[in-house]
C-alpha cells in the first residue's frame, strides 16, 4: 500500500508553477476526486472535453458532472477505486455538441495513513486510435469482399464456393431437405470474344449474371468461377423436379436477345444439375457430378439441360 501526504490546501510557491503548467498542457485527462467525490483539480483537457469552466468543475461532485447516466455507467469503477482497487477501462464520453470520444480511463487510489482519501483521474483521448481501428476494419472487410467476389460480375467466385457448399449441405443434411447445384457455361463464348471484342464479352458476362439471379429464388446463390462459367447452389429445393424446373427458367432467361453495339445476338447456355444424394457426400463430389451432367448437355448440342443421374 502507497503512502502520500494530503494534497497541499495552502497557495502554491512559484517552483510548483511550472509542474502545473505542464500538467494543464497534457493531451490527457487529468484529476484529483477527494474522498466525497468532490472533484478538487481538473487540467485543461478536462474542463475542455466537458465543456464546462474549472469553476464549474471544482468542488462538484462526479454525479454532478456526468450526470446519472454516464455516473451509473461508471460508478462499478469508481466504487472500486474508491475501495483501494486501480481501475483500467475504456469508455465513451459524449461530447456537449453532440458525438462520441472513445477513452482510456485509470483510476488510481490515493492512500493517505491507510485510508482511500481520493482518486487521481487520467483519461487518454484514443478516439484516433478507435477511428483507425474501425477503417482498418472497414478497409479489411472490404478486401476480403474483393477477394472474393468477381470484379466484373459482382458475384462471389471460387474461394467462397466450397465452403458455402459445405455450410449449405450440412444444414441439408440436418433439416431432411434436397439441395441441388447447377453448373452453367454460356455457349459459344470465345466467339463472341472474337467476333465482337472482349468489350462485348465483358457485357454478356454481366448481364448473364443478372439474368440468372433474376431467373433464381433470392435464398440461392450463384458464383462465376471461371471466365464463361457459373455455379449455381440451390438450397431447400424441394425436389429433383424443382430444380430442374429453376434450371430450365435459367435456360430461357439465357436466350433473350442482347444488344452489342450494332448487332443483336440470342445467347444461349449449357446446364448441368446435380443432386445431394440422401446419404450424403462431399462438396467437391457434388460439383463433379453437376460438371458430368453440364458436358452431358454439351454433347447433345448446347443449349439444353441435363441432370446428373
Amino acid at each position: 500500500m502507497n503512502q502520500a501526504s494530503d494534497l497541499p490546501t495552502t497557495p502554491l510557491d512559484e517552483s510548483r508553477v511550472p509542474l502545473l503548467e505542464i500538467v494543464d498542457h497534457l493531451d490527457a485527462m487529468v484529476a484529483y476526486w477527494d474522498a466525497d467525490r468532490r472533484c478538487v483539480f481538473a487540467n485543461a483537457a478536462y474542463v475542455d472535453w466537458f465543456g464546462k469552466t474549472r469553476e464549474q468543475i471544482l468542488g462538484h461532485t462526479l454525479l454532478e458532472l456526468l450526470g446519472p447516466p454516464l455516473y451509473a455507467m461508471n460508478l462499478p469503477y469508481i466504487d472500486a477505486a474508491f475501495r483501494g482497487d486501480k481501475q483500467v477501462f475504456e469508455r465513451e464520453i459524449p461530447l456537449p455538441g453532440g458525438g462520441t470520444r472513445h477513452s482510456l480511463a485509470t483510476y488510481t487510489p490515493r492512500w493517505v495513513d491507510g485510508r482511500v482519501a481520493g482518486i487521481f483521474v487520467h483519461v487518454a483521448d484514443v478516439t484516433p486510435l478507435k477511428r483507425a481501428q474501425e477503417e482498418l476494419r472497414i478497409a479489411r472487410e472490404q478486401a476480403e469482399k474483393q477477394a472474393a467476389h468477381d470484379p466484373l460480375t459482382g458475384l462471389p467466385n471460387r474461394l467462397l464456393l466450397h465452403e458455402t457448399i459445405e455450410r449449405a449441405m450440412a444444414a441439408a443434411k440436418r433439416t431432411q431437405e434436397c439441395l441441388a447445384l447447377v453448373s452453367i457455361d454460356i455457349d459459344h463464348f470465345k466467339t463472341v470474344n472474337d467476333s465482337h471484342g472482349h468489350a462485348a464479352g465483358d457485357r454478356l458476362l454481366v448481364e448473364l449474371a443478372t439474368r440468372l439471379r433474376h431467373s433464381l429464388r433470392a435464398s440461392d446463390t450463384v458464383f462465376r468461377v471461371g471466365g464463361d462459367e457459373f455455379v449455381a447452389l440451390l438450397p431447400d429445393v424441394g425436389s429433383g423436379a424443382k430444380a430442374q424446373a429453376l434450371a430450365d427458367r435459367v435456360l430461357h432467361a439465357a436466350r433473350e436477345p442482347l444488344v452489342l453495339g450494332s448487332s443483336t445476338i440470342t445467347p444461349s447456355v449449357s446446364i448441368g444439375v446435380a443432386m445431394l444424394p440422401p446419404e450424403g457426400g462431399t462438396a467437391e463430389a457434388l460439383l463433379l457430378a453437376a460438371d458430368r451432367a453440364l458436358y452431358q448437355a454439351k454433347h447433345h448440342g448446347r443449349d439444353t439441360l441435363a441432370v446428373s443421374p
